[in-house]
């Protein structure tokens, strides 16, 4: 199963990368794919949208944290509009 999960980068001031990746691997772990980029101290997020519906619609799971990333950029109105034209 893949999850879509946050991979913390940066040592000092956290960022994180969203990514695409196993459920049996470790957080920082080898990824399938970058699909975005999150900075909490600027609150500036960067998403691929085409591949982020891509693995939700192969059935990828986002975590909480990324569930309200991508909720907040409004990912779910297309994916569930894409859901529509494919039914």
């Amino acid at each position: 199963m893949v999850k879509l999960r946050l991979k913390r980068c940066g040592r000092k001031r956290a960022v994180y990368r969203i990514v695409a990746i196993d459920v049996r691997c470790r957080r920082e772990g080898r990824d399938l794919q970058k699909v975005g980029f999150y900075d909490p101290i600027k609150s500036q997020t960067y998403l691929n949208v085409p591949l982020i519906l891509q693995f939700l619609e192969k059935g990828a799971q986002p975590t909480e944290t990324v569930y309200d990333i991508l909720k907040r950029a409004e990912i779910f109105k297309e994916f569930r509009l894409n859901q529509t034209k494919f039914n």
